[in-house]
């Protein structure tokens, strides 16, 4: 038989397109992202964009050593020489004028970068005066920066011991200043400018005495008697920053085109000197007409982006920002670029001055060092759009034409658009990101350039944080002054994806006003409801645990705001709305008494029956901080609560363990506020339970019992499950192989087998929530399911209604029901609000503080922040299994051709009609009694369930995959399995006698199982009802005493999913809702056995123990949906079985052997044919026309559909021939003409047709 391995060559077009019909169009259920992910927020990122120093350079010393007309001895100047100083020749007027003029200039050049500063200027200075300038200007500035700017061209260069010079009061010497004294005076943090020859050497002393200076903090720190402790301590120079026009071996250039203090220039007027020397190029020849007298004149203003000038200077800031920004490490970027606004201007011109001064064989010299960028490619953009202005001038100025702006920024913009095209996946981050931030300032290109932003945070967490080192948030949060309405739907979006990875952002919007902007955009009804969901989710980031927010949003009438939106048909929206009014009155009474006002709980309460479990939670999050809050209590408040409460309870069987688990904590809310009430009602239970005693229900049902104890030797080690939804594990390896050993121990003696009573409860979702060590649990799992099981259980289904005095009971028998609750998070969290309450009762007697508390009112799910990664993570991005080309497509792919080509073949084997059907073709002995056995349609696997554990088999090898413990109770079963999503990503599905159903994934491969959801499917099955009385037939094996059990049917066409048994309705649960849609009633006394439905005919048949087998229209109301009911068997019916065609009958059989054919529109039988007595199971093959029986006697009878007896089989094939035991279980494959048979002595064997036909 083909097999897996077989399938991977190309297939015929006829077959993919059948396969794409039918397999493509099945929904999945339970694969949602609450189904695949832990529920928890992403790691928060360290942020490193906001600046924690911001600083200010608040003085400026100018120390101008220049002696107009007295050239230093050691420079030898050309003639004609460089002259200009500050674009003033000093010999154009007297010296002393000259000097003036010149520091007049400079100051007004630095002026224009930081006009705020105060300026100080020393004129050819002595020692004297230097040390005075500079005590001062510290003094003043305190902790804020100051700079010094050294211009030396007057002087000698400085000496190798680090000095520099300055004059005598006469000026006839040159007198030495050390650098070391200028550090002392000068303190940190501080910024020099040295504009002089040979300037890099005193870079070099300047580290050399800061490092001297560290040495000897440090001795002193050490040895206090040092004589260096003793004197004033040197202030430390770590935060220094030197800015030096050249290396230590150079001289400046002495070019007479240029003028004498080019690194001055480039450092203060930078577009004047960028534009003489562009000019000074061969190149410029290119531009004609434009001479250095036309430069000058220029039209316009620096800081005035519209004009020419303005324009340059902007494009030269996003240049040479972008350049920094893409070169240099991001930490020194944020310090020397984004800390101080006069040192970034500094730096950003001294890239210019780098690129200039390199042409003249000169290098500038910084520390900290800058990797170098004179040959960055962005230089080119900027020589480009020089040459664009450029050509403009004789026009402009000649003519008076009108100035065309430059396409710089827009070409940019494409750029960056490019980039984002291209696919990002581990490339260099794009250049143009300061370049788009320099766009938000101009009206023109904002749009776009939002839009493309938006585009790029929407990359994920590490394209946010880029965008915000690159400083984009002053912007984003002044645009939100903005009253252009196209701008609301890209900064909503913009700041949605900011909030979700840095949240912390809340402060500065509140404090900026910022929330008003949102709060109006979640008022516009005009905008689309994903731009309110995002609105409300800022909002609700905002208001999180940040009183002022919490404040400035409720007069701004959020909480009126939500409740309107409460009903809005975008679920996204719904549950956000939830979430905000959950946090906006968490720990806040005034949000509180508004929301009681405005009757926000009532509203609230449509939500707890949404269709989208997410809406649910968030309503349950929201009412649970509604009752959370800490302050004194009314009466009104107190019955506000218990209303809540009420309400909260009826979630007690949804369909979902995230809302469930929030029902929980919103309950624990509850009981923290009314602790004193719990404890007495914790009191009362923990006596009635003492003083009562439950007759198990696993001792009652062993009597009589036909199977062998687990007595074999070869009882496998189970394998662990994954620890996320470990079914209780052990809290230490010492339990777990305790319990592993009491596998091999007979059922009846010695201690219980691996169940969670005797292991105790510790989950990950304990661990997560610090939950003390399990032996300090006062109330174990076991006493837990007593008391529940005590306690008159049937009045939880009439909750609503009871009188008042009794809510806290009420309430502990939800918190009882949910601590038993399938899912091992949710009754992790529900066991230790029991216990905490426990202790605190029982506290009262012991000695006070004996225990641990282990209930805070901080109990929290992570729902709201597991529902933020939504945002944090692309919303644009194609998901992968719409992506043709990702993996994930390809492996769907190629599971659905395999698909069809297991129907295509089994097809044509049941077509030519089985003649015979006892070739075995798989053997072997099962860990457990096999109870049920169900074939993987499509793969060689299939399982097989005991009494609490599956084992998986590959069918084909011969080998066992997988054996893993179920997790229900010790004296529950499993007692039916099914395959969801069978035709792509399996899950499985086991039904437990109590009711409770679970979903489990990974298994029968590498990886640990894992369960995907549970929940209670019937919630009036109570364990106590099943007893002997129960037993129908004599010849009902173990595994029908004590009823049928939970039985299930699933429609994966619908997702719909149809539990019955031992109780009185046929319920239906919808899995992509996670909820109950309808209940069915029987109308029978007596409990349902078999279920089967037909999807396209809406038709559910069920077979019941009184022999009768019912027909179920599901789209008629209850009481008219019973449309057929057939009383033909006079036993229990084992099987009810509809065909799915158009016309297909109902066949059914019951313990007496008699197989009845319907018409589901005639009243009486069509066919009846006899089998077997003592049946005890019975499959029908679907495609095959084939009924198998298997008979408490010890054989298997396959009949066809005419009721002819095809093989009969009594023996285990093999040397030995044993006759094989009394069946327990038996199962057709959906195609493929295998019968899978389980019996009760541990065997479980598959047989097929002959092999010819295979």
């Amino acid at each position: 038989m083909k097999m897996d391995s077989d399938l991977l060559p190309a297939v015929g077009l006829a077959e993919e397109e059948e396969a794409d019909m039918n397999d493509w169009k099945l929904s999945l259920a339970f694969m949602k992202k609450r189904h695949s992910e832990k529920i928890e927020g992403s790691k928060a990122l360290a942020q490193s964009w906001r600046m924690k120093d911001r600083m200010k350079t608040v003085s400026v010393a100018l120390v101008l050593c220049l002696n107009v007309g007295v050239d230093p001895p050691d420079v030898v100047k050309t003639s004609p020489c460089a002259r200009l100083e500050c674009w003033i020749d000093p010999l154009s007027m007297s010296p002393q004028k000259a000097l003036e003029t010149i520091g007049a200039n400079l100051q007004k050049q630095y002026e224009n970068w930081q006009p705020r500063a105060r300026y100080k200027q020393s004129l050819d200075p002595t020692v004297d005066e230097v040390k005075k300038l500079c005590t001062s200007l510290r003094r003043n500035a305190k902790e804020e920066r100051v700079l010094f700017h050294y211009n030396g061209h007057g002087v000698p260069r400085p000496t190798v011991n680090g000095e520099i010079w300055v004059f005598n009061k006469n000026y006839t010497q040159y007198i030495p200043l050390s650098i070391y004294d200028l550090q002392t005076w000068m303190g940190s943090p501080s910024i020099f400018v040295y504009d002089c020859s040979n300037a890099g050497i005193i870079v070099k002393s300047f580290k050399q005495f800061a490092l001297q200076r560290e040495q000897e903090l440090e001795v002193a720190a050490i040895n206090p008697s040092h004589p260096l402790a003793q004197m004033p301590l040197p202030p430390s120079m770590k935060n220094c920053i030197q800015l030096a026009a050249c290396e230590a071996s150079e001289l400046l250039p002495m070019n007479p085109d240029l003028p004498a203090d080019l690194f001055t220039s480039c450092l203060t007027t930078p577009i004047k000197i960028a534009l003489r020397w562009f000019c000074m190029q061969k190149s410029a020849k290119l531009v004609p007409g434009v001479t250095l007298d036309l430069i000058e004149k220029i039209p316009g203003r620096l800081n005035d982006r519209r004009t020419p000038l303005g324009e340059l200077n902007w494009i030269f800031t996003a240049i040479t920002d972008t350049i920094a920004w893409n070169v240099l490490p991001r930490d020194l970027f944020q310090k020397l670029f984004r800390q101080d606004l006069l040192v970034a201007s500094l730096f950003r011109n001294f890239l210019l001055a780098e690129r200039i001064m390199r042409s003249y064989n000169c290098t500038p010299v910084s520390s900290p060092r800058l990797p170098p960028t004179y040959m960055h490619a962005m230089w080119q953009a900027w020589d480009l759009a020089v040459d664009i202005c450029l050509s403009q001038l004789p026009t402009i100025i000649e003519e008076g034409t009108a100035f065309r702006h430059s396409p710089f920024f827009a070409e940019q913009l494409t750029a960056f658009q490019v980039w984002l095209t291209m696919g990002v996946e581990n490339r260099n981050p794009p250049e143009q990101l300061p370049i788009v931030l320099q766009v938000l300032l101009s009206q023109v290109h904002r749009l776009r350039a939002l839009d493309l932003l938006g585009r790029f945070l929407d990359l994920g967490p590490w394209a946010v944080s880029l965008a915000l080192s690159v400083g984009i948030f002053p912007y984003v949060l002044k645009l939100l002054q903005s009253s252009a309405r196209e701008l609301r739907p890209l900064l909503v979006f913009i700041w949605a994806k900011i909030l979700a990875v840095d949240s912390s952002c809340q402060a500065d919007l509140v404090k900026d006003n910022g929330h008003k902007y949102f709060l109006s955009v979640l008022a516009d009804s005009y905008m689309p409801a994903e731009h309110r969901t995002m609105a409300v989710f800022i909002l609700a980031v905002i208001v999180n645990s940040y009183n002022t927010g919490q404040e400035a949003c409720l007069q701004g009438n959020l909480i009126a705001n939500c409740l309107e939106q409460l009903s809005d048909p975008h679920p996204l929206l719904r549950q956000w709305v939830a979430i905000c009014l959950g946090r906006i009155w968490q720990n806040f009474e005034p949000a509180r008494w508004c929301g009681v006002r405005d009757s926000a709980h009532e509203k609230l309460y449509t939500l707890l029956s949404d269709p989208i479990p997410e809406v649910r939670c968030a309503a349950v999050f929201a009412l649970g901080t509604f009752v959370g809050n800490s302050a004194e209590r009314t009466d009104h408040s107190t019955t506000i609560d218990h209303n809540v409460a009420m309400m909260l309870a009826q979630l007690i069987n949804d369909g979902s363990p995230v809302v469930r688990k929030e029902l929980v904590v919103a309950l624990s809310h509850l009981v923290v506020q009314y602790e004193s009430n719990f404890c007495t009602v914790a009191l009362q239970f923990i006596e009635e339970e003492k003083n009562y005693t439950v007759q198990s229900p696993a001792n009652t049902a062993e009597l009589g019992s036909l199977t062998p104890g687990r007595d074999s030797p070869a009882v496998p080690r189970l394998r662990s499950v994954n620890s996320y939804t470990n079914i209780r594990a052990a809290t230490t390896a010492r339990n777990l192989n305790k319990s592993l050993q009491n596998l091999n121990l007979n059922e009846e003696g010695g201690p219980p087998a691996f169940s969670p009573g005797n292991l105790s409860t510790s989950s990950s979702a304990s661990s997560t929530l610090g939950s003390p060590d399990n032996d300090e649990y006062i109330l174990s799992f076991e006493t837990i399911d007593k008391m529940r099981r005590v306690s008159s259980y049937s009045s939880l289904n009439s909750l609503i209604g009871v009188s008042f005095n009794s809510v806290y009971t009420q309430i502990w028998r939800v918190l009882l029901h949910l601590a038993a609750d399938p899912f091992p998070e949710v009754s992790d969290l529900a066991m230790r609000v029991l216990n905490s309450i426990a202790y605190k009762a029982s506290e009262d007697g012991d000695e006070p503080g004996g225990h641990r508390h282990y209930i805070c009112p901080t109990l929290q799910t992570g729902l709201c922040d597991w529902s933020a990664k939504y945002f944090a993570q692309p919303v644009m991005k194609i998901p992968e299994e719409h992506d043709l080309e990702s993996q994930v497509r390809m492996e769907r792919q190629w599971r659905f051709l395999r698909n069809t080509r297991v129907r295509r073949q089994s097809r044509g084997i049941t077509q030519k009609g089985v003649s015979r059907l006892d070739d075995q073709i798989f053997i072997n002995r099962n860990p457990g009694v096999p109870s049920v056995v169900k074939f993987h349609p499509f793969n060689t696997c299939i399982a097989v369930a005991d009494k609490d554990s599956i084992c998986f088999w590959d069918w084909e090898k011969g080998e066992r995959l997988d054996y893993f413990y179920n997790g229900n109770p010790r004296y529950t079963r499993i007692t039916a399995m099914e395959y969801l999503n069978g035709h792509d990503c399996s899950l499985l599905l086991t039904a437990t006698d109590d009711g409770a159903l679970r979903i489990w994934k990974n298994f029968a491969d590498q990886k640990n199982p894992e369960m995907v959801t549970a929940w209670q499917g019937l919630s009036d099955m109570l364990p106590t009802t099943r007893g002997l009385a129960r037993r129908v037939s004599i010849y009902l094996d173990r595994s029908k005493q004590g009823g049928a059990g939970m039985v299930v049917d699933w429609e994966q066409e619908t997702g719909l999913l149809m539990t019955s048994g031992d109780v009185r309705v046929i319920r239906i649960w919808d899995t992509d809702r996670e909820m109950k849609v309808q209940d069915i009633p029987t109308g029978a006394d007596s409990c349902v056995t078999s279920l089967s439905c037909d999807s396209a005919r809406s038709l559910i048949v069920a077979g019941l123990g009184d022999g009768s087998v019912r027909v179920f229209d599901r789209r008629m109301g209850p009481n008219e949906c019973r449309v057929m009911t057939y009383r033909e068997h006079g036993a229990w019916v084992v099987k009810a079985h509809i065909q799915k065609e158009t016309d297909g009958h109902i066949i059914s059989v019951s313990v007496n052997g008699d197989v009845r054919f319907f018409e589901p529109r005639s009243p009486d039988s069509i066919n009846v044919l006899q089998t077997v007595k003592g049946l005890t199971a019975l499959d029908i093959h679907p495609q095959a026309n084939l009924f198998a029986c298997g008979s408490m006697n010890q054989f298997i009878a396959v009949y066809n559909a005419n009721g002819d007896v095809i093989s009969n089989i009594k023996y285990y094939d093999g040397f030995m021939g044993q006759r094989i035991g009394a069946i327990s279980c038996l199962a057709f494959h959906p195609y493929w003409p295998h019968l899978a048979v389980g019996s009760n002595d541990y065997y479980m064997s598959i047989y097929s047709a002959e092999k010819r036909l295979r």
